[in-house]
């Protein structure tokens, strides 16, 4: 038997033969993947007492998302999606082969960085795509001043109504970076109604048709105004249809535990119980990622494209947010961001000598801007690689709750085995090697009940810095 040799001149027990009769203080499990999760906790919640959420909305036109899809070849040349180009109204009922066509007539060109794409009052002889780059659209205003229109992206096109019309174009259109740019002759359209009768009657409906639409539903006709006794319009309001319905998604695992491990090493910290917290967590992470990204029902890809805005520099600018605040401007209840998109803006703020102002919630400081919160979320994916700059991502703003039309969150009234709300854990028993499993199932989706409940800034970079110095 061997003994730890005592150290000379010591006249105490030392500390490491003292912790031998001490309890160790022992943290429950950590995980670094746990964030605040703050639009599960910022949203308003609506419970089902059924599996599905209906959205009932007035008759609106249809829309589509307002772009042109393109891919690149095995050649290395951009080309376009023959079926996008029913996003153009009077392609949105021709046949295929009319589309490939079209689509095959593209011709693909470079435009540096300040260089025309367009000139306004020019003849509107192509269909512009922009498939890599920002441009801007401009127009002189009523007082000569130069105006700016919009700035535009990849999937942008631009002017389809001149463009099937033959006039003069309207606006005039730069590149503000290096733009790769399809373009479309105007006399292929031609060709191929001449050819199609399917084609020519739609450019001849579309040119007959009134295109000042008041807005994006169906009016109802009112008079306002009048003397004497008019007679008054009839009116009634419609509905849609076929309403969106929203199904609750599903995120799942089957957490397995030993028997041996929750039977004898269960002292101080229940083993069960701190690996059903970290798989609950796992989910709820998930189920935040899917409410923004899912194809389907995520936030992300059901902005309509009158509620998509491009960052005019690239950077996420306070003219960018004011332009967010514009479009979701009836009781605005908070911005979404990434992490490095909020401190981006802080540092355009800094740059502009306009410090936002900070605002307490769920017990934490954030930024604001107009009065508004700045939500970080790292669940806005950053796009880019490993070899390049951080890359872009997005910023929403959104209007939340029933009661406001805005966006919610949807989850079951009830289920059974309930841990927490919409969030169930299920004992499926003792297998045949003593190991004991554990259902764990979220129910949820989230909804946006009419269109200018959300908005987002799109292509925001964050790896813009300046020298205070």
């Amino acid at each position: 038997m061997t003994t730890e040799a005592v150290q000379p001149n010591q006249q105490s027990l030392s500390t490491s033969a003292a912790r031998q009769l001490a309890t160790t203080t022992k943290t429950v499990p950590q995980m670094l993947g746990i964030t605040p999760r703050y639009l599960l906790r910022a949203l308003p919640w609506v419970d089902l007492e059924a599996g599905v959420y209906r959205v009932n909305r007035r008759r609106g036109f249809i829309l589509g998302d307002g772009l042109i899809s393109t891919y690149v070849d095995g050649d290395g040349t951009n080309r376009v999606i023959a079926e996008d180009l029913r996003e153009l109204p009077f392609l949105s009922q021709v046949d295929g082969t009319v589309l490939a066509s079209l689509a095959n007539g593209f011709v693909e060109r470079e435009v540096a960085p300040g260089e025309p794409i367009v000139e306004a009052g020019a003849p509107a002889e192509h269909l512009h795509l922009i498939a890599f780059g920002r441009a801007e659209k401009r127009a002189t205003g009523a007082y000569g001043e130069d105006a700016l229109l919009a700035v535009l992206g990849e999937g942008d096109f631009f002017d389809a109504a001149a463009w099937a019309d033959g006039t003069e174009m309207p606006y005039r259109v730069k590149a503000v970076t290096s733009c790769t740019v399809l373009s479309l002759d105007r006399r292929l359209l031609l060709e191929l109604a001449d050819r199609e009768p399917s084609l020519r009657a739609q450019l001849n409906e579309f040119a007959a048709a009134d295109r000042q639409t008041a807005g994006p539903e169906h009016p109802i006709d009112l008079h306002s105004g009048h003397t004497g006794e008019p007679y008054l319009p009839e009116t009634f309001v419609d509905y849609e249809e076929s309403p969106r319905e929203y199904e609750l998604s599903i995120a799942q695992t089957v957490l397995k535990v030993h028997t041996r491990v929750s039977d004898i090493y269960n002292s101080d910290i229940d083993q069960v119980q701190a690996q059903l917290r970290l798989t609950v967590e796992a989910l709820r992470e998930r189920q935040e990622w899917e409410m923004l990204n899912h194809p389907e029902y995520g936030l992300l890809n059901n902005v309509v494209p009158t509620q998509r805005v491009r960052s005019r520099t690239g950077a996420p600018t306070p003219d960018d947010l004011d332009e967010l605040l514009a479009r979701v401007w009836k009781q605005p209840a908070f911005f979404l961001a990434h992490p490095r998109a909020i401190a981006a803006f802080g540092r355009e703020c800094t740059r502009r000598g306009v410090p936002p102002q900070i605002v307490e919630l769920f017990g934490s400081p954030f930024l604001t801007w107009r009065g508004v919160p700045l939500l970080p979320s790292d669940k806005l994916d950053l796009k880019g690689t490993a070899n390049s700059a951080p890359g872009t991502t997005n910023i929403l703003l959104m209007r939340v709750g029933e009661d406001r039309q805005g966006v919610v969150g949807l989850r079951p009234a009830k289920v059974p085995d309930e841990a927490e709300p919409g969030l169930s854990v299920r004992p499926m028993g003792v297998d045949r090697q003593a190991i004991t499993s554990y259902l764990v199932t979220s129910y949820f989706s989230t909804a946006a009940l009419v269109d200018d409940a959300i908005a987002v800034l799109q292509n925001v970079e964050v790896s813009n810095y300046h020298d205070y110095s």
